[in-house]
């Protein structure tokens, strides 16, 4: 009898210690910090989509005119004043000529604000041999291994169907390309431009492959004559596969804006992908709020982090033609997309890697982004086009008639930009400064590979 009381008292006690300290473990580790989307699992979250949430959605905006758009909420957007959207749409809005790519959740095709941008594909536009439409006729009449990829393709489905049933990419495609002066909802840093949509993701599919899905993706893109490539998803796996598709994607020409990430996390210590591959055509983007300050979610890194740009309660388009706001190194990419697209359409000569150097070089130096970036800088769009008038060539030589160089204005928050008012002149000391700036940013420097291999020299 006693011996079965003692049983039964250390069985409960045995219960109640591994029972909690069964609770506390997995409490613990619920609550550890993790910088991938379970990384560890080789699924799909290899390639998850980056944690941005709409924190507010409606179908209309407050109607504040702008003097230069009739686009009623272009004046809450505070990411187009932080990076002088408005002086840089006096020089150029783009072009529809110019083709990016979109790889993310999809988007709403039928949005008041988008479907004037959207890219169509001239294979598979008009009317076929029997009068049918080629957008529906349920044939690839391009020959391109897809049917009817009239506005991209839906890469997680298989089909041409985009619906966008997460919002992200919709919202994306916004920032960068949302017409203007149509006196609806908000104005793209493009409002001139063709959107390429390339659906890798979707929340309502599960168990998708999303990295085979950015890979097709990529090379849909390479193979239909993109110009610039967008993508907000990213994972700390290396993929040779991915790596070559953009390896590929930079022979074409090809610019790859990525996401930084959102993880609180140092890049150099702890590399995010595909931001982080050694290419030449990568412009890696973390993100920044009003006062300039990185923000505590985004990714940074003096070696893989390129630029900052707005990423804070970004307003832009949501399914159902609503609007709403999202925040995260996402948001930021497609403002430095748009910026690739305005100055593309500006010179027209440009390859990816003289754009990249124009929109890294001409940004502002700020003090609070000199351990955050490699550049020390946030985008400015209006400089990465005026100081193309200004005798700047593509490889940073500043030529020798300075005529044209009067317009220029140093950053405000250098003294050396204040050269007039210590009696030096502020012409020859901008120029200076710009040329010395320029250089420094195109200069050699080592970036982090995948974590184990040798290090090489790079420049941008």
């Amino acid at each position: 009898m006693f011996s079965r009381k003692v049983v039964i008292a250390a069985s409960c006690v045995g219960l109640t210690f591994f029972g909690g300290l069964g609770i506390y473990l997995y409490s613990t580790q619920e609550s550890s910090p993790s910088r991938t989307q379970s990384s560890s699992k080789k699924d799909s979250s290899l390639r998850a989509l980056e944690k941005s949430f709409i924190t507010s959605q409606t179908d209309k905006v407050v109607d504040e005119p702008s003097a230069l758009f009739n686009d009623p909420a272009i004046s809450q957007a505070w990411g187009l004043k932080k990076s002088d959207a408005a002086r840089a749409w006096s020089v150029t809005k783009g072009s529809r000529d110019i083709v990016i790519a979109v790889i993310d959740t999809g988007i709403d095709i039928k949005h008041e604000d988008l479907v004037g941008n959207l890219w169509r594909n001239p294979g598979e536009t008009g009317k076929d041999s029997k009068g049918r439409d080629k957008a529906t006729n349920g044939i690839d009449d391009d020959g391109n291994g897809f049917v009817d990829d009239v506005y991209g393709w839906n890469f997680v489905s298989n089909n041409p169907k985009l619906d966008d049933n997460h919002g992200h990419g919709t919202h994306i495609a916004g920032i960068i390309g949302a017409e203007a002066g149509n006196g609806k909802g908000i104005t793209g840093i493009a409002p001139e431009v063709s959107l390429m949509i390339l659906k890798y993701y979707d929340p309502k599919v599960p168990g998708t492959d999303n990295l085979k899905n950015t890979v097709a993706s990529i090379r849909y893109a390479v193979k239909m004559g993109a110009n610039i490539i967008n993508y907000s998803g990213g994972g700390t796996e290396f993929s040779q596969e991915e790596h070559d598709a953009i390896a590929e994607a930079e022979k074409k020409g090809i610019l790859f804006v990525a996401a930084a990430g959102n993880e609180r996390s140092n890049s150099d210590q702890h590399h995010y992908y595909p931001a982080d591959y050694k290419l030449k055509n990568i412009i890696s983007v973390t993100a920044i709020d009003p006062s300039t300050q990185v923000l505590a979610s985004s990714n940074y890194g003096v070696e893989t982090v390129d630029i900052a740009a707005p990423g804070q309660n970004i307003l832009s388009c949501l399914p159902g033609n609503s609007y709403g706001y999202m925040t995260g190194t996402s948001q930021a990419t497609a403002f430095v997309t748009g910026a690739a697209a305005l100055v593309m359409a500006h010179k027209q000569s440009f390859q990816a890697e003289d754009v990249k150097k124009y929109i890294l070089a001409t940004g502002d130096a700020q003090t609070q982004l000199a351990s955050k970036t490699r550049t020390s800088r946030q985008l400015n769009l209006y400089k990465a086009l005026t100081i193309l008038d200004q005798g700047v060539g593509a490889s940073g030589v500043i030529a020798v008639n300075t005529q044209n160089m009067k317009s220029f204005t140093g950053d405000p928050n250098d003294r050396r930009s204040r050269a007039a008012e210590e009696g030096l002149d502020a012409t020859a000391t901008e120029m200076t400064h710009f040329g010395k700036s320029l250089i420094d940013a195109m200069g050699t420097k080592v970036r982090p590979g995948k974590i184990g291999t040798k290090q090489e020299n790079e420049g941008f």
